[in-house]
């Protein structure tokens, strides 16, 4: 039997996707996780086979949640089930560790399929991602390293440049210090810099810093 954590902000969707797979022989939804934060702490504790993540979700998005069932669970087999395509979405995603990434327009058979396919570790990409991977693949190192952030991640960016620690980040954007230390941890890590300081210097030498008036 497949065990399966479903984590989705929106509940008519958990609704239908739970009884959908429920439905089938060897599948069995065993939580639910209606933000980013509750799917951490429920894969954690239930230890499912397969996680379904969505990608927008309030306290903790899906990338975000992936990184960090990954970093303390790294056996852990994560697929995205999401509404969005956005390179900002999918990049984050699969770099947090996610092995799939489908959309949520996808017939509910090709999402039980792909389930299976995870589980033994096969990628399952809707053809969008695929071109996006090669597209970026090709571009190779002529991409700028931050390029790869997102917008929060650009944000809280910008906050460290003004000299916020990690709770006034957390406090001026309205998210958990958890939540901003996972931010910086990021930006460290894409934009190949060991420490805030290189981070900030990263910042000024690629003018992604407004200059004062």
């Amino acid at each position: 039997m497949i065990r399966i954590l479903l984590a989705d902000d929106h509940e008519m969707v958990r609704i239908g996707v739970s009884a959908y797979l429920q439905a089938q022989p060897d599948m069995n939804v065993v939580a639910e996780a209606t933000n980013g934060q509750e799917a951490v702490d429920l894969a954690l504790e239930h230890k499912p086979d397969i996680i379904l993540m969505d990608m927008v979700m309030p306290i903790m998005n899906g990338a975000e949640a992936t990184h960090e069932i990954i970093q303390k669970w790294p056996e852990a087999k994560v697929m995205i089930v999401t509404s969005f395509i956005d390179d900002d979405k999918v990049y984050p995603a699969l770099e947090a560790g996610a092995i799939s990434y489908l959309l949520k327009t996808s017939k509910a058979s090709h999402i039980a399929d792909s389930i299976r396919k995870t589980l033994t570790g096969s990628a399952v990409l809707e053809p969008e991602v695929t071109n996006k991977m090669m597209k970026r693949m090709r571009q190779g190192a002529s991409r700028d390293l931050h390029e790869d952030l997102t917008e929060r991640e650009r944000e809280v960016l910008l906050l460290m440049a003004e000299g916020k620690t990690n709770q006034d980040i957390a406090d001026t954007l309205f998210i958990a210090l958890k939540t901003a230390k996972t931010h910086v941890s990021n930006i460290l890590s894409k934009l190949e810099v060991s420490d805030r300081t290189q981070a900030v210097i990263y910042a000024f030498e690629h003018d992604l810093v407004p200059s004062k008036k």
